[in-house]
């Protein structure tokens, strides 16, 4: 390029100002050493193009340059080289031109763009909002986002850090010395920004914050939305090119509400359900899997990133990207797409509860406590050697709470199960007396944590139109899936879940079939008790990943007996679980009765259902009485309609404790009964005679679990029973059935 040259400020100063005195461009000892140190707040004010007394003032930090050369149009200007990586110039200029940097290296040339040129690309709408605690798209301002800015192209970084006295921008495309890299800090916000143009989706990077204390740290960005794959600790600047196909899904997905509609759900730890596969792969085979077994709903673990496996998923570093073990986020989003193209709904388990100390993630993010509470005994989680966050900061919470809509909107999750909601929600959870302190009102509720929940519910049910948040909560806290606004006789309002949990049901449940049935007399109320509080709140049934590992035993090997009775125990079981009041989860291999404890190693046990292998049969059996189950699931009313309304169930027996039966009707809004009945003992009951409503004739067999298809002794009533006109059980009308051992029958109007 051609141009006038020019080879100092001195000779700049003469011809540009005549007896005007110019100011020299040089940068001063102050700003020159807070720059080195990584502690100015506003390199942007010193940096780049400034007009001065005498021209245009051009200032570079470039290390290790050995020079730097202003150009713009037919302009060619050398800077003088002012030391420790420090270039400045005064040019006869009327105003600052749009121009660029010559960096001449050792062995290299590089034209840039000067990223101290650039306004700050985040609008005060955003900061204000961030300030706030209420932006509910936080993951737009912060972060890494590739855009154009002033007409050139690049990624804009922003982070909040209010603690730190510098921030530089560390990564591939500076060869991870974030020296020449200085942010700018955006007033009072706390956020820190500077736009980097000329880097594109692709790029690793992190933040090199000062701490208050003056020594430096390296972190992963808090909203990255891509990362390396674990170990490694990177950010990934991303930008999404994926095109949806789940147009007719989202539309229609909040056309019935979810606590009246079919809701079952298979749990998958997406990383080994098929070791090996990667998002796109499980894509091809994960759908049509669960679509044959007749599963409205897939619930996933882990999503959001996490440094260790064995945690699955559940102590997350990077809240904002999908797990790179298995792909990009838009590789996930296929995943997410192709399940929707499928007819089913996608679930994922969402952590807002606690996470890792990690050194280079959130812990002590910009040197002091950040994301967690600042009293040490609130910060450290007593379980799991974490830290909670701190709900009382709106900044956190607008964290969090932007987190839940994220993953909605950008990834079209159709429901959030939240985890670990009671940890959350009491102050002294795991915690010793002299551990904890009361709230303002003297008691043990973490209200902080409940405003959260809340916040939380609300903008995403809001936001979002047909989203289902789900709470894992352990405790009979009161109203967790009341409305927000509705306060119940405690005086919170309800948390505004859509469904919980049923951890009651599922300990009870289980703690009964655990035992021989010689002894299940004895424990009989612990099948009946869960429909004393099944309408307290709108419930799922959850036998989970939780419940098949650390000694617990996969679900057939918790049931007593010889292998033909822990599978027809098992069988009888899901018939129960099925039609029980509540919504249905079932985690991956026990759909098929796998024997072992689950492991994220290896996964489940494909090979049972191998033909080569002498006892499929018996596995096969139990899948195919799954996507049964499934199917008259889906096709009768009856078992979901009225989840959430006591007129949807009536005991027909629930005392017959000697002989280990328990029968009941479940009712549709039209009143269409089924009746569910079921025989835990290990002896066939013939003409057993349970009353029923005298305005249905007679029944047919629609479900036995005892069918020879699902591997049991094929006792059935393959003709259906007529109603008698003889009282039994409080009603005008009964049947006599031949019940089945350990099995469940289900019968419909003839």
């Amino acid at each position: 390029m051609t141009g006038p040259e020019i080879a100092g400020p001195e000779v700049v100063g003469q011809e540009a100002a005549g007896t005007e005195i110019a100011v020299s461009p040089a940068i001063d000892a102050d700003d020159r050493e807070r720059l080195l140190s990584g502690t100015h707040h506003d390199p942007h004010a010193v940096l780049g193009a400034h007009p001065v007394s005498g021209g245009v003032a051009f200032r570079a930090y470039r290390p290790h340059a050995r020079a730097v050369t202003v150009v713009s149009g037919a302009l060619r200007a050398e800077l003088h080289d002012d030391g420790d990586g420090f270039f400045s110039g005064l040019l006869p200029l009327a105003e600052v031109p749009v121009y660029r940097l010559l960096v001449t290296y050792d062995a290299t040339v590089h034209e840039t763009e000067d990223a101290y040129r650039f306004l700050p690309a985040l609008g005060e709408l955003d900061l204000h909002l961030i300030g706030e605690g209420r932006h509910e798209q936080l993951w737009q301002v912060l972060g890494a986002r590739v855009l154009t800015h002033q007409g050139v192209t690049g990624t804009r970084f922003s982070v909040w850090a209010p603690n730190a006295l510098g921030v530089r921008v560390a990564g591939g495309f500076n060869f991870w010395d974030a020296a020449g890299f200085p942010m700018r800090s955006l007033g009072s916000s706390g956020v820190w920004e500077l736009f980097v143009p000329g880097i594109g989706e692709g790029e690793l990077y992190k933040y090199e914050i000062t701490r208050p204390d003056g020594t430096r740290t390296l972190r992963a960005d808090p909203l990255a939305r891509r990362t390396e794959v674990p170990p490694a600790t990177s950010s990934i600047v991303d930008a999404s090119h994926h095109e949806w196909g789940d147009t007719d899904w989202m539309a229609h997905r909040g056309d019935t509400p979810v606590h009246e509609a079919p809701f079952s759900v298979y749990e998958v730890h997406l990383a080994s359900w098929r070791p090996g596969l990667t998002y796109r792969q499980l894509a091809e085979q994960l759908p049509a899997y669960v679509r044959e077994l007749g599963f409205t709903h897939v619930e996933l673990m882990p999503v959001a990133e996490h440094p260790f496996g064995g945690s699955w998923g559940y102590q997350v570093t990077g809240f904002y990207a999908p797990t790179a073990r298995l792909g990009t986020p838009d590789d996930f989003k296929y995943l997410v797409d192709r399940l929707h193209q499928a007819g089913i709904g996608v679930l994922m388990d969402w952590v807002p509860a606690h996470f890792p100390r990690d050194e280079w993630a959130l812990a002590e993010f910009d040197g002091r406590p950040l994301y967690e509470h600042h009293d040490p005994l609130r910060a450290a989680h007593p379980d799991w050697g974490t830290l909670e966050f701190d709900f009382g900061r709106r900044e956190v919470r607008n964290f969090l709470v932007a987190n839940a809509v994220y993953w909605c909107e950008e990834f079209h999750i159709d429901g959030l199960r939240v985890d670990a909601v009671a940890s959350m929600l009491y102050l002294d959870y795991s915690r010793e007396a002299g551990q904890w302190s009361p709230n303002r009102f003297g008691g043990r509720e973490n209200l902080d944590a409940v405003a959260f929940l809340q916040e939380m519910n609300a903008t995403v049910y809001r936001r979002c139109p047909g989203v289902v948040t789900v709470a894992e909560e352990s405790t009979a806290w009161d109203g967790v899936t009341r409305p927000t606004h509705h306060k119940g006789p405690s005086g919170f309002g309800g948390l505004g879940f859509g469904l919980k949990w049923n951890m009651g049901w599922m300990h009870d449940s289980l703690e009964y079939m655990s035992h021989e049935p010689v002894h299940r007399a004895y424990h009989h109320h612990e099948m009946t008790f869960s429909m004393v509080y099944a309408y307290s709140e709108n419930y799922v049934l959850p036998i989970s990943h939780d419940e098949v590992v650390h000694g617990k035993r996969s679900l057939v090997s918790k049931m007593p007996g010889d292998w033909w009775q822990q599978r027809a125990n098992h069988r009888a079981y899901l018939g129960f679980m099925w039609a029980h009041p509540g919504k249905q989860l079932l985690f991956m291999g026990q759909e098929f009765a796998q024997g072992a404890e689950w492991s994220e190693a290896h996964g489940p046990d494909w090979w049972l259902l191998d033909p080569a292998y002498g006892a499929a049969a018996d596995h096969r059996g139990v899948r195919d009485l799954v996507r049964d189950l499934n199917g008259l699931y889906r096709t009768t009313p009856a078992l979901w309609q009225r989840d959430t309304d006591p007129a949807g169930f009536q005991w027909v027996t629930g005392d017959e404790a000697d002989d280990n039966v328990l029968a009941f009707l479940r009712l549709d809004a039209e009143g269409d009964p089924l009746l569910a009945v079921f025989n835990l003992s290990p002896v066939v009951r013939h003409d057993y005679r349970l009353g029923v409503p005298e305005d249905v004739p007679s029944w047919r067999e629609v479900l036995n679990t005892d069918a020879a298809g699902y591997g049991g002794g094929d006792v059935t009533n393959p003709d259906g029973a007529k109603s008698e006109p003889q009282p039994w059980h409080g009603r005008a009308a009964s049947v006599r059935l031949t019940l089945p051992p350990l099995a469940a029958v289900w019968l419909r109007p003839a």
